[in-house]
């Protein structure tokens, strides 16, 4: 018997976390595999020491999306409602992660499709390797997905590319694109994605909070509200503790040691 777990946790350095999902031959997102990252996330999350988690698929696949085996056996409308609202289904794993505490980077170790994709989308920074790719499949497996994520991140011309068509985005498109900010060999990902996390979990971490936050907020806000936001936030920053240190340190030349309040 394969007690392997679906999901896992690694903590290699101070502050940063790795969860791999690990579910061959292509890591789909089953419910098994939901309930497994629930379990493993949520603590993450409400750990304050943790200040950034990377997000990895194992072996030569990131995530595949949904399980298509369970979306063929839905036979009533019933049946497709609780497969949507499920609680521990893909798009809520994604929501979770886009509005957690923690910054999330998605170190893209290999293909990612459909509910995949939009996953990755709902994590804050992407990273891919060399052999990774990327296709909105709603449109090849008679659905839809991504429709509002992928235009936000890449521009609308891009994006209807690769939605209308469900071709595959090689990953030296998806950086020219900006669906990934960088592009390394395989074997390189995943040390690349952890010295970035690395470098997130050492700055002043509830600004960096408030700046994911504040950051998903970016395209829904007019100038004007955005700018009672700002105004709101900044005032909010420059009352805390880790604030001052970051200027003490700035004077007296050395790291700062910052302290969540």
């Amino acid at each position: 018997m394969n007690d392997r777990p679906l999901v896992r946790v690694d903590r290699p350095s101070p502050g940063v976390a790795v969860l791999t999902v690990d579910s061959p031959p292509r890591n789909a997102f089953t419910r098994d595999v939901g309930a497994a990252f629930f379990a493993a996330f949520e603590p993450l999350d409400a750990d304050l020491d943790v200040r950034c988690v990377v997000i990895t698929g194992a072996g030569t696949a990131f995530l595949a999306g949904g399980d298509l085996r369970l979306q063929q056996s839905l036979k009533t409308p019933e049946d497709n409602e609780a497969y949507v609202n499920h609680p521990e289904s893909l798009s809520a794993a994604m929501r979770r992660v886009e509005e957690s505490r923690v910054p999330v980077i998605a170190a893209v170790n290999g293909p990612v499709a459909g509910g995949g994709l939009e996953f990755a989308l709902g994590c804050d920074v992407r990273l891919a390797a060399t052999t990774a790719s990327f296709v909105a499949a709603g449109v090849n497996v008679g659905l839809i997905l991504s429709w509002y994520r992928l235009p936000r991140t890449i521009g609308l011309g891009p994006a209807k590319q690769m939605l209308l068509t469900g071709a595959p985005c090689d990953a030296a498109t998806a950086e020219r694109w900006g669906l990934v900010t960088a592009v390394h060999e395989l074997g390189d990902l995943l040390p690349a994605a952890i010295a970035l996390a690395e470098r997130i979990a050492s700055r002043a971490p509830l600004s960096v909070e408030l700046t994911k936050a504040c950051a998903n907020r970016a395209f829904d806000l007019t100038t004007e509200e955005a700018s009672a936001v700002q105004r709101e936030k900044f005032l909010e920053m420059l009352a805390t503790r880790d604030h001052h240190e970051a200027l003490d340190a700035f004077f007296d030349r050395r790291r700062p040691a910052f302290e969540r309040w």
